[in-house]
Formats: structure tokens, sequence, C-alpha cells
């Protein structure tokens, strides 16, 4: 099992290039073809003709994102040429909510970047990132806005609740499982959604996975009942020396989430390292 088919989105903010160098790197890790997805956001055009002058001021911002565009375009063909990687460079049209997770659905992995709240560029939708874990149907890669990531994917954390989305992250991280040096299979006890003498079988999804020529180790994590999750995954990541988490994405409905917070609203708000998440 392994990726044969990349899709990296593409914008005008200052992490593109980075999330490019990610993408490429993982092509030619695993020989796979990739898809260069260019989308961001544009405003509707009929709210700059409501009043006089804006239809100028409309007519410059589209001028401005077509020479971005052919920038990155260049950019993109470029190192492509220089890794020597097999690609497709692609215009998203309409709202990104609606077109990005059309295309990401022909990909076996999604690489996308974390909304960076400090640069204005990077916001292409309304909860764009989410939108597109929700509904594209596929596993998508995170790139936190912050850090460089030489080694990704070297040593894993794989989060494990017996969940129907835990599973189907792990199943979708096995092509980096077996190119990891190590992964670590982490199961968080004495949480307040835990059933009384629930112990989730971690050792079991370790074995599967060993079979697919993963090394695999188990540890169990006592928290206080009250311990938001997230922080503790991240943590307990940073404290094993992993360059990845993998996880299932929003387990809980989403709009619980939204009102009392949750696993996934922590990581994508705080990650420090990529995280492939599945829903």
């Amino acid at each position: 099992m392994t990726y044969k088919s990349l899709l990296v989105h593409l914008d005008t903010s200052e992490r593109a290039p980075q999330r490019l160098d990610a993408a490429l790197q993982l092509a030619r890790r695993f020989g796979a073809h990739l898809t260069g997805l260019f989308a961001t956001f544009e405003p509707d055009s009929r709210a700059f003709y409501v009043m006089a002058g804006t239809a100028n001021y409309y007519q410059a911002h589209r001028q401005r994102r077509e020479q971005q565009l052919g920038a990155l375009e260049r950019l993109f063909h470029a190192e492509s040429l220089r890794a020597n990687v097999d690609v497709r460079f692609v215009r998203s049209n309409g709202p990104a909510n609606s077109s990005v997770p059309q295309h990401a659905r022909y990909a076996d992995l999604v690489i996308v970047g974390q909304t960076d709240p400090g640069d204005p560029e990077s916001y292409i939708d309304d909860n764009f990132v989410e939108y597109v874990m929700m509904t594209a149907g596929r596993p998508v890669l995170l790139l936190p806005y912050a850090g460089t990531f030489p080694r990704l994917g070297e040593r894993i954390l794989i989060a494990w609740d017996s969940s129907r989305e835990a599973a189907r992250a792990a199943y979708d991280a096995v092509p980096f499982l077996t190119h990891a040096k190590k992964c670590i299979v982490v199961t968080v006890r004495g949480t307040a959604g835990e059933p009384p003498g629930e112990r989730f079988a971690g050792a079991d999804i370790a074995l599967t996975l060993a079979r697919h020529d993963a090394s695999v180790d188990v540890i169990e994590v006592d928290t206080a009942k009250d311990a938001p999750i997230g922080d503790v995954l991240l943590s307990t990541a940073h404290d094993q020396g992993c360059d990845m988490i993998v996880m299932g994405g929003y387990g809980h409905a989403r709009w619980r989430e939204l009102v009392m917070g949750g696993a996934t609203r922590t990581i994508l708000r705080s990650m420090t390292m990529p995280v492939l998440m599945s829903h």
C-alpha cells in the first residue's frame, strides 16, 4: 500500500512555498504524481459594484491575483522539474469550500496548511481546513504555519481510542508508518468520556499495523479527567521525539466540539508538528 496521487493546496500565503517543498519531498518518497491546486479567497464581484468606484478596486485585485498565480505556477513547475516529480497544476474555480474537496477526492493524500492568524493571505474560506477534512473523503495532512519539518514522518504518534475515525486515520497512514523509523500508539486513560473499566486496545491495533512492516510501540498515558486530550497528545508527541501525529478528526459531532471543545479543535489551533487526520 502506498500513495500514488498527492494533492497539495497552494495559495498566496507566505507558507505556500514550504508546503510545496514538503509535497515534493513526499512525492519523491512514495513515487507519486503530484497535483498542485491553486485556490485562494475570492471576494464576490457583485459586492464591488454596489458602491461607486469599487469596480476599479476589484479589477486591480483580479490583476494582482493573476500575477501571483503566474509566479506560483512557474515556481511549481521549476521545483517539480528539479525534484524530478510528475506533476499537474490546476486552478480552482468557485468558492474553495466547494471546489477543493471535489479535486481532493481524486487524491490518495491531501496536503494543506494551518491557517495563520498573522497572515491574511492564508484565509481561504470559512473553516477551510475543517471543511476539506470533513467533506473530501480523503486523509488530510495538515502542516503548521510555523516551523520547518525536514524529518517528516520518521517518528509517528498514532492517537488511538478505538473509534471509527481513529481506525480510518491509522490505516490511511500506513504508507507513512511503513517508512517510519518508529511508530508509537498512544491511548489516553482517565478521560471524562471513558466508560468505567474501559481500556482501549492499543496493543491490538499495534499488532495489526506491525503486519504492514511498521515498527510499533504502545504507550498508555494517564491524565486528569478535565485535561484537554489535544494538549496531552501534543505534549506526549514532543516528549517522545515525534515529528508527526496521526489521529481521527471530529470523533464527536462537530457542533459538540465547536461548543465544548475537543481534541480536533485543540490540534487545529495549537499544532506544533504535521498532523494526518481522517474523518
